[in-house]
């Protein structure tokens, strides 16, 4: 539906998207501002007005219109219309003054950090089957908020301050337990230090353990957050190929030189899911200590195994202090908790936790306490069967749609586990058009080329399932196929 008198197509909604009727109207009007299809000092129709004619409640455009004025987009004085600002371009400086003057700049450091998520930053976009994100409609709202308000309540206030906001021992203490019992990690409750976030976890270890100029060595293709903090210490990154079986260790003979770090994710290998068997786990312990490296063993989901038995981790394995082991609960929790951890050797212990102090890489107290509570009481477990039988459900719709509506114009493996699946398109396609694309259809998936280090790059889609109804399946599919060509 389009409002009679702005330029054609500025306001045309979509109630099948899973992006906020206030955000599209937010996000067209930021648009033709950008394009030029509204000039500076054009009116808008008021809240009233536009809400009638979208036939939408006047609270979703006034919404919108706060995001609009918030960035001076347009001006809203009280008992007049908006108005379109002067002197504005949306995707640069302003078009006035003296840009000159403007003190904003990145620095070296700020382009590497961001270079990866510059102007495309697949991780924080919103929308239908986002990998990483886990199911919200499988959150116990409801009991954590309890947990929480208990913690609140009888957390007395000494433990608020600055010495447990890198582990309370309640949560230390019963994350030894669980991680003892469910991965065979061998520590002591003072070895875990606990974080914000595995990006913050792996910066802060990169800075930690690395100088400017050393080498880390991640699997080809992986991770993309790991390659950012890397590349924010000023590491050089080396690729290490990747198979059915994880890292391939035979290619990391004879490389020169060592690198300070290896990172890997033995459980499931992102993007493709591949688990490393205990043969080859071993062999990469053995190469680590010959290298005199330290292994980050990023075990972001190793929760969601639906086949099979779990492999030990292999910082349980290590015995010399060559593994630094790294969890988080935003696949099994909420991303929103905030809190991951990792369990360091303990000559380590001390000066990492300094470093997370002093770059500030701590978590929230009271959440601490709550999670701790939460574990003991066996709700964690519990919660985790739930959706670990959801996640399954889902994940195998998925790829049986995908499957059954594509066919041979893509390769997608059965998941064994995961949040997420790794497609690839058997033709040459931009992926990253694609998902830009896709993403303006209110689906945040993520282009697979951008995970490949040094490798050629192969083209598809990093696609999470988790919180994935059947609608927003068909819907995607049918999308796809829409792009990928065909019937």
């Amino acid at each position: 539906m389009r409002v009679p008198d702005l330029p054609e197509g500025v306001l045309s909604l979509d109630r099948s998207s899973s992006l906020s009727l206030s955000q599209q109207i937010y996000r067209r009007i930021r648009a033709a501002v950008g394009s030029g299809q509204l000039k500076p000092g054009m009116r808008l129709p008021s809240s009233r007005k536009l809400a009638s004619r979208l036939e939408v409640s006047r609270n979703t455009v006034n919404a919108a219109f706060e995001l609009l004025q918030a960035e001076t987009i347009i001006t809203v004085a009280p008992g007049s219309a908006p108005t379109v600002s002067g002197g504005v371009r949306i995707d640069g400086a302003p078009a006035q003054g003296n840009e000159a003057s403007v003190r904003g700049k990145l620095s070296a450091r700020g382009r590497l950090l961001a270079q990866h998520l510059r102007g495309d930053s697949w991780a924080f976009r919103h929308g239908a089957l986002q990998p990483g994100a886990p199911a919200l409609d499988a959150f116990p709202h409801d009991l954590w908020g309890r947990y929480l308000r208990r913690a609140a309540r009888s957390s007395p206030c000494a433990e608020l301050l600055y010495e447990n906001a890198t582990g309370h021992p309640a949560l230390t203490r019963v994350l030894a337990d669980y991680l003892a019992s469910e991965r065979g990690v061998r520590t002591e409750p003072d070895q875990i230090l606990v974080t914000s976030s595995m990006q913050a976890a792996l910066s802060g270890l990169a800075q930690a353990l690395a100088d400017p100029g050393d080498h880390a060595w991640m699997e080809d293709p992986g991770y993309i957050g790991a390659r950012s903090a890397f590349n924010g210490a000023g590491l050089k990154i080396c690729g290490i190929p990747v198979d059915r079986e994880g890292a391939v260790i035979e290619a990391m003979a004879g490389r020169r030189p060592s690198p300070r770090l290896v990172y890997v994710t033995p459980s499931h290998s992102y993007p493709f899911g591949s688990r490393m068997p205990l043969s080859r786990r071993l062999q990469l312990i053995s190469a680590a200590r010959e290298m005199g490296a330290i292994v980050l063993e990023d075990d972001y989901d190793s929760e969601f195994l639906f086949e099979g038995r779990p492999i030990a981790a292999l910082q349980g394995l290590a015995s010399s202090g060559e593994v630094i082991y790294l969890g988080t609960f935003s696949k099994s929790f909420l991303p929103g908790l905030r809190i991951s951890y990792c369990v360091l050797p303990t000559p380590l212990v001390e000066g990492v936790r300094s470093v997370f102090r002093q770059t500030g890489r701590l978590s929230n107290v009271h959440a601490q306490i709550a999670l701790a509570d939460f574990m003991l009481s066996g709700e964690y477990r519990a919660h985790l069967k739930r959706i670990r039988d959801l996640y399954q459900q889902r994940g195998l719709a998925l790829v049986e749609a995908l499957r059954g509506r594509l066919g041979n114009r893509i390769e997608v493996d059965t998941p064994t586990g995961n949040v997420q699946v790794a497609v690839r398109f058997r033709s040459e396609i931009d992926d990253e058009k694609l998902a830009r694309d896709l993403q303006a259809r209110g689906f945040a998936v993520s282009p697979l080329s951008p995970c490949f280090v040094e490798r050629a790059p192969e083209k598809g889609l990093v696609i999470g399932f988790a919180a994935a109804t059947g609608q927003q399946i068909a819907q995607f599919t049918d999308l796809l196929a829409d792009h990928l060509g065909g019937s």
